[in-house]
């Protein structure tokens, strides 16, 4: 099959879909592979890298102009017309965007959400969402450090002692626990929060404090173990509860770290104006949820801004800060999928039986499988 890879365009997108290693094992498996010059330049994959693996460097359109196309990104209105009908698109591509899949199933594309996977065993080599998440989860951390005007660990020094700072980590996923380990890491004092009841022995593991609320109807037990692995919205009765003991950690805390999102949803408020207000100046909040509207109210969309004496990160693509690794786990997925739909002739197998396959297919002879 001949595969391509295009260069990403959206605005602050660094990662490309694939990388020397995941190329050289795609050409082993019979495939051709062309890929747009310079599209891993910004991952640190010079085009000399490719060409060493068999890859052919070609422009945009010889790249969009094949059978398969792989992508970090959903093709952009603009790019629409580079692609063929009938061919396939393997991406994060934003299942909930129910105007970009209506493009792609207009366009006659045949078109993968790896988001869309479900969080099974089986599917965990594909996971794209755990394994940027766990990117974001480390450079949330760096970049909090970088803010913060003094340092993670306690320091005994002739000159005095300097106590180890405080970090409170909100919404323990993927993004969560990475965050913890890297702070804990860096020698500072973790408390954090969730509102499922199972993540308690993997905060403790990690050597954070898990702040508990305790549940006090069957009601807020089944929202909190959530389904497939995210969480439920909490009944009000509840939230009231956490959102006062939340606060009162919030306000000790030099670093908070915010990564709650559910999916299709605006992101819920865990920090609110009056808690950024209670905090101590100098303090820094690294919102991971800043794209779907942030955790915290005062956040800007891809903007470092300072409110009440607090500084407020809203980077919204945390992943591309980190482009060679987080293409090098994404690229790993992504040929991980392709096992699943791609034969040992090199031709296109669409398995509907497969779990896998049918969650991820969202478009297919022109219809939106996926609102």
């Amino acid at each position: 099959m001949l595969i391509g890879i295009p260069a990403e365009t959206m605005a602050g997108e660094t990662r490309v879909a694939a990388t020397p290693e995941t190329v050289k094992k795609l050409k082993a498996q019979g495939h051709t592979v062309r890929i747009q010059a310079h599209a891993g330049v910004a991952a640190s994959m010079p085009d000399a890298a490719y060409e060493a693996v068999g890859a052919d460097i070609t422009d945009a359109a010889a790249a969009w102009g094949c059978d398969m196309v792989l992508k970090v990104r959903a093709p952009q209105e603009s790019e629409m017309a580079l692609l063929r009908p009938g061919t396939v698109v393997v991406g994060m591509l934003n299942p909930f965007d129910g105007a970009g899949l209506q493009r792609m199933a207009q366009a006659g594309l045949t078109a993968f959400a790896l988001e869309a996977a479900p969080r099974t065993s089986r599917a965990q080599s594909m996971d794209v969402l755990s394994s940027q998440a766990n990117i974001a989860g480390y450079k949330a951390v760096m970049i909090a450090a970088d803010k913060y005007q003094r340092i993670f660990p306690m320091l005994m020094t002739a000159a005095g002692t300097v106590k180890a700072a405080r970090v409170v980590i909100l919404g323990v996923g993927v993004a969560g626990l990475q965050a913890i380990a890297t702070a804990k890491r860096l020698g500072a004092v973790i408390e954090a929060s969730d509102v499922r009841p199972s993540v308690k022995e993997q905060v403790e593991s990690l050597g954070a404090k898990f702040i508990d609320v305790p549940y006090e109807t069957q009601e807020e037990k089944e929202a909190a173990e959530g389904v497939g692995g995210y969480a439920r919205p909490m009944p009000q009765s509840w939230l009231d509860r956490q959102k006062a003991e939340v606060a009162k950690r919030v306000a000790a805390a030099d670093i908070v770290i915010t990564t709650a999102l559910i999916p299709g949803r605006a992101a819920p408020v865990l920090v609110t104006e009056d808690m950024v207000k209670a905090m101590k100046p100098g303090s820094v909040i690294v919102d991971l949820a800043a794209a779907q509207g942030g955790n915290c109210p005062l956040t800007e969309a891809n903007a470092v801004v300072v409110k009440h004496g607090v500084t407020l990160v809203g980077e919204t693509n945390l992943p591309a800060l980190v482009a060679a690794d987080a293409s090098a786990l994404y690229a790993r997925n992504v040929l991980d999928f392709l096992k699943l739909v791609l034969t040992k002739e090199a031709t296109l197998q669409i398995d509907l039986q497969d779990d896998i396959v049918a969650a991820c297919l969202v478009a297919h002879e022109g219809v939106v499988r996926r609102s």
